[in-house]
């Protein structure tokens, strides 16, 4: 089944280009099914980029899923304008009465700040509380699992002396874990963030289960066995472009920067970059949404009333 999404959101035309099934909003109507109820809150600068990452991941199962676009509500986007946010975003504030099988939360570019620092920390706390009573199941990317892992587990964050950027070999610590099937023994990941996670925090916290991680660059992924919450501290999301975009970005501001690590072929950035975490991004997006749906309430109203099934 296709993913539903709004019939005039910039994302649907570059998925139908890239053979992603789309349903229109008028054809949905007439299905008698009730779709995976989705949200994306979405804290990245460039929101359409981003949006269209999560919507080829999501779009790409078999089951019909609804994806909500969210945003902070006191938080003012500066590369997005107000017409597309308008159009198809709702404030937290405005979905706060819904339920949702699965919700997603984005990374943001404020790594180095401590969280009480962040404009948005409080809204933000609330809308993670809110996550207990009113999702199925939580997903955290880079920034957002961070700050997740705080809020739930107190888990600190590093300064890293040097950015990790690239794309690093990972390894499969759990192939027994749903989220994990069909995945390989070892992997690539995109890396971009000045910050970390340590395991040895990861392991203090009885409930967390480190599934992913890396020898150059730390923690990956992260499951929760009580809160049904997976934490993904780095970009499996990006697009084949999206680490030349920053490091083109960084080059011209005259800003240091690395060339990201084993990305361009022979280190060469004027040759095209291999994506080398494609199928990978798709399989993890799809056991996450096979497991939502294996376990969630077909009655809405009814998630958040009991303890939540998925176990990593």
């Amino acid at each position: 089944m296709p993913i539903k999404i709004p019939d005039q959101l910039p994302a649907r035309e570059i998925l139908v280009r890239e053979g992603v099934s789309v349903m229109d909003e008028r054809t949905a109507l007439r299905q008698d099914i009730r779709p995976l109820q989705i949200g994306l809150l979405n804290l990245m600068p460039n929101k359409i980029r981003t949006e269209t990452q999560f919507a080829r991941l999501i779009g790409a199962s078999p089951l019909q899923v609804e994806l909500s676009l969210v945003r902070i509500g006191g938080h003012k986007a500066r590369n997005t304008s107000e017409e597309h946010l308008i159009s198809f975003y709702q404030t937290w504030e405005e979905v706060a009465e819904r339920k949702f099988d699965g919700f997603i939360i984005t990374g943001a570019p404020i790594e180095l700040l401590p969280f009480e620092q962040v404009s948005y920390w409080n809204e933000l706390t609330r809308i993670l509380d809110w996550t207990k009573s009113n999702v199925h199941s939580s997903f955290f990317i880079c920034w957002g699992a961070m700050a997740a892992a705080w809020h739930f587990h107190r888990v600190p964050k590093y300064p890293l002396d040097q950015k990790a950027f690239g794309v690093f070999r990972h390894t499969n610590n759990a192939p027994a874990s749903p989220y994990l099937a069909g995945f390989s023994d070892d992997f690539a990941i995109p890396v971009s963030r000045w910050t970390e996670v340590k395991s040895a925090d990861v392991s203090a916290a009885p409930s967390l289960e480190l599934l992913m991680e890396s020898d150059a660059t730390g923690p990956c992924l992260v499951a929760e066995r009580t809160g049904n919450r997976l934490y993904m501290f780095n970009h499996i999301e990006y697009d084949s472009t999206s680490l030349k975009e920053e490091y083109d970005r960084d080059v011209a501001a005259g800003t240091p920067i690395a060339i990201p690590h084993e990305y361009y072929p022979d280190d060469d950035p004027s040759r095209p970059p291999l994506n080398r975490w494609r199928s990978h991004a798709h399989l993890l997006f799809g056991n996450w949404i096979n497991q939502v749906y294996q376990t969630t309430s077909f009655e809405l109203d009814k998630i958040g009333q009991r303890p939540a099934l998925v176990t990593a």
